[in-house]
């Protein structure tokens, strides 16, 4: 998409524009991505100040910013000026959407993989070696499932999502579904944020039934290798869980939210968004992840406290109740 029909498309939703040296002519925009990440050619924006120093050093071309931040952004780029940055990128993933159904190449499955009864396979997408499809999955287009998977039944794999070899899926989880993102309008309109990123499974991941693995809005959601996610589990948008990861049953990690290798959460815990769990992490059941946690911690309650502080603060208030 060229810049001139972004520019059109953003016209009446923003306080602004200008356009640093050596962008005169019209060039080709490529997509949306985060500060770190944004390449040339590629849309980025400034929503929080924790991210000012990403935004310093990012490649993109073009930036969406508060009139407030205008002189810290890096010099020679297309700056949108915006009450609302995060809003304006809501409105841009729908422009950068890709359609549902647009591939004209037949789905490539292994002469050694079965498939059952009632599957439906998108075109684009493969299947690898000795794979095992049960009825009624639904794959969509540009799919990639390696060897010796087994997809068990009524599973839904959305576009161009990436599994790798020896995965195991367990019945109606859904993998690749738009994450739960909603920017807010002065009004109170909720605009939906298209998540145009993917989801990617590492080898030797097993997920278990009824789960939810969203894709990124931009960029990867990614299962590493090894991991294990018990039952009823909701994995966010852009999240990343690190190598042999254990998640128990019910628990919900918000959008962004990474762990390092083999950490452990209890049924039911939960996280806020944008946090890291260090490696070696063990946390307790039910517990409020609201910030970082060092790596080869062991923590519990909410709000999280290690350990040990958990039990004695849960001792003390059990000796207070039986007095009185």
């Amino acid at each position: 998409m060229k810049l001139k029909e972004v520019l059109e498309f953003l016209a009446d939703k923003i306080d602004g524009v200008e356009v640093g040296d050596g962008f005169c002519d019209d060039f080709e925009i490529l997509g949306i991505e985060s500060p770190k990440l944004a390449q040339s050619g590629y849309i980025t924006f400034l929503e929080k100040d924790k991210y000012i120093i990403d935004i310093q050093n990012t490649n993109a071309s073009m930036i969406i910013a508060r009139e407030i931040h205008k002189e810290i952004l890096p010099k020679n780029r297309i700056v949108v000026i915006s009450k609302n940055p995060y809003l304006i990128m809501a409105y841009l993933t729908k422009l950068f959407a890709k359609p549902l159904f647009s591939s004209t190449i037949s789905p490539s499955i292994s002469t050694s993989a079965v498939i059952k009864n009632n599957v439906t396979i998108g075109n684009g997408s493969k299947i690898g070696d000795n794979t095992l499809i049960m009825s009624g999955v639904v794959i969509g287009e540009n799919v990639e499932i390696g060897d010796n998977c087994i997809i068990y039944p009524n599973v839904c794999i959305y576009n161009d999502t990436k599994i790798c070899s020896s995965v195991a899926i367990h019945a109606n989880s859904v993998i690749g579904g738009d994450g739960f993102g909603y920017a807010h309008t002065a009004s109170g309109e909720h605009i939906k944020i298209y998540h145009n990123g993917v989801v990617i499974i590492e080898d030797d991941v097993e997920i278990g039934s009824n789960v939810s693995v969203d894709r990124a809005v931009f960029g990867e959601t990614r299962i590493k290798k090894g991991v294990k996610i018990d039952n009823l589990v909701q994995i966010a948008h852009n999240c990343v869980l690190g190598e042999y990861s254990i998640i128990v049953s019910q628990v919900g990690l918000s959008g962004s939210t990474s762990t390092g290798r083999n950490v452990v959460l209890g049924g039911q815990a939960g996280s806020v968004g944008h946090l890291h769990i260090g490696e070696f992490s063990q946390i307790g059941a039910k517990s409020g992840i609201t910030k970082d946690v060092k790596p080869f911690s062991k923590m519990a309650g909410y709000p999280l406290l290690p350990l040990q502080d958990w039990l004695k603060t849960h001792a003390i208030t059990r000796k207070l109740l039986k007095s009185k």
